[in-house]
């Protein structure tokens, strides 16, 4: 219980020392940036980083597991992204999200994801970093889910370079999936070490490949799952 107890308080702590500065719409992608680099270790996550993610690369592109995969990649830089709309609803965090660069998309409506892509588009044409999971969805790293284009082809439209990230781990918890709600997973994490590997390939720009189809799957190819050792 103490172990619980003090895991809860590392978590905590540091979403409590960010929701000010989110409230007032202050330094929002830093503030995450350091949020998520305090939270990692209360979590229980190992991370370990193979390759070189670039941050003179406006977008970084990886596979989805887990809840946890963005904050991963936001502790190596402040970026914003994509996420799904339940996202507002996480206890703590949630109602200051859209403060923090991360745009919300209800993926059943088509409207709505036309208008994500367009605050996503403009958000890389102002120059801010970005962090996309084409897969739009967690799965537990067997395969690669169908991509959602749009992000991927606003980069190419927009003639920009984007790294592939790589995601994996040994742990059967870490995936997030299906109908499991969130705070029985903290529990979950809490419980055990979680070794996360982040694996970051060579950059891909739009001008090395003839169409946005090309384009695409080499990032498939890029974030396909490896056997781990």
């Amino acid at each position: 219980m103490a172990a619980e107890l003090a895991s809860w308080a590392g978590v905590l702590w540091p979403t409590f020392a960010l929701l000010p500065r989110l409230a007032a719409g202050t330094e929002p992608q830093p503030g995450l940036h350091r949020w998520a680099g305090r939270l990692l270790p209360a979590l229980g996550v190992e991370l370990e980083v193979a390759g070189q993610p670039r941050k003179d690369i406006p977008l970084w592109v990886a596979n989805h597991l887990s809840w946890v995969d963005p904050l991963a990649l936001m502790s190596l830089r402040p970026m914003g992204t994509i996420a799904k709309g339940e996202v507002t609803g996480y206890p703590l965090i949630g109602r200051w999200a859209r403060k923090s660069g991360i745009h919300f998309v209800d993926r059943e409506d088509g409207a709505s994801r036309a208008a994500v892509l367009a605050r996503f588009a403009a958000s890389l044409k102002e120059g801010r970093d970005m962090l996309l999971f084409p897969e739009g969805t967690t799965t537990r790293g067997e395969r690669l889910a169908p991509f959602y284009e749009g992000g991927l082809r606003v980069a190419y439209e927009l003639g920009l370079p984007a790294q592939p990230i790589r995601i994996s781990s040994p742990a059967p918890h870490y995936p997030w999936t299906g109908e499991e709600t969130l705070l029985p997973h903290l529990r979950h994490l809490f419980a055990t070490r979680t070794p996360l590997t982040l694996v970051a390939e060579a950059p891909l720009h739009p001008a090395g490949f003839r169409d946005p189809g090309q384009w695409i799957a080499a990032f498939r190819a890029a974030l396909e799952p490896r056997s781990l050792p």
